[in-house]
């Protein structure tokens, strides 16, 4: 798949449409809008009386070249939000509670990664910052700057899943306490100094960078709220699409569809039984993973997991 008009390449881009089973004249929510090609590609199959809500925590989303321009498309509108703001954006501010599918884009954007200002990328040095919406929240360097030792290891390790987070916390608080730790430069060369051998085709401060960009924007705990919201949200045969790039988000999703599915027990305390209660949703196919064209074309795109659900009558 190409590039859209903005340069982005948007992951799996015919697998998620076909997968979201669009209704020409439904309600469509793109809750990452990006830079608008999953998006863009969604507007294309709805009828005039289709429409999109795209949400973006991050401003520079909201203030792109692609949002302007598809602005001007009277069936699209585009809010700053995060992904727990799902409910409250379509229910309750805008009356909606017919939704015909819903997209999840899970993690960092490429925008966000080849900008070395937003210091999301060790590939890039600039200011040691991460944040998704820039307006809130600490940056990594001042959250660096003050986190106890024992704190780090245990974000480098639960959020990484980094097998040496305890020589990498040690190295960073060791480093901080006599110089600053300001950029994404300095962050990946202490790490790399601290990991005692590489693994082939991967940086050493790959998977601690992932920790600390997921534990600023509390992602994962985003991602759960969201997956219960759209389920809620979602009209009954409404679809369901997320796309995940590492093994946490994934394994969220797939817990949460899972679980989802198999439904529960209902306890009436009145008369002392349970009682079975139906699931919400139901899986559509397996994970669905980029091909290898689409692999050598965007190599980011090679640890993508797609998973499809849709909702059942209950």
């Amino acid at each position: 798949m190409e590039a859209d008009h903005s340069g982005h390449v948007p992951v799996l881009l015919e697998e998620v449409v076909e997968g979201l089973a669009i209704e020409p004249d439904g309600f469509v929510v793109d809750c990452t809008f990006g830079r608008g090609g999953h998006s863009r590609a969604i507007l294309a199959r709805l009828s005039a009386e289709g429409r999109l809500l795209g949400l973006d925590r991050d401003a520079d989303a909201i203030n792109s070249d692609a949002a302007r321009e598809m602005g001007l498309d009277p069936r699209f509108e585009l809010v700053q939000a995060s992904f727990s703001d799902l409910r409250l954006q379509v229910l309750e501010r805008r009356g909606m509670g017919s939704v015909s599918s819903v997209l999840l884009d899970v993690g960092v954007s490429s925008p966000q990664l080849d900008d070395s200002e937003r210091g999301f990328s060790f590939m890039r040095s600039g200011p040691l910052d991460m944040r998704m919406n820039k307006s809130e929240a600490m940056t990594a360097a001042q959250w660096l700057s003050s986190v106890a030792e024992q704190n780090l290891y245990e974000v480098l390790r639960d959020y990484g899943e980094e097998r040496f987070a305890r020589r990498i916390a040690i190295a960073i608080t060791k480093v901080r306490d006599s110089r600053p730790i300001e950029t994404t430069g300095q962050l990946a060369q202490v790490i790399a100094d601290a990991v005692p051998f590489r693994e082939k085709g991967k940086h050493p401060a790959t998977r601690s960078f992932q920790a600390i960009r997921i534990f600023l924007n509390n992602e994962l705990k985003e991602l759960e709220l969201v997956l219960s919201q759209a389920v809620e949200v979602l009209k009954p045969g409404g679809r369901l699409a997320v796309i995940s790039f590492h093994s946490l988000e994934d394994r969220i999703v797939k817990r949460f569809m899972r679980d989802e599915e198999r439904g529960g027990c209902v306890i009436n305390a009145k008369v002392a039984m349970a009682t079975a209660e139906k699931g919400r949703i139901k899986r559509i196919g397996k994970a669905i993973m980029p091909s290898s064209e689409e692999s050598k074309r965007n190599p980011r795109a090679r640890s993508a997991v797609l998973r499809i659900a849709e909702k059942v009558s209950v």
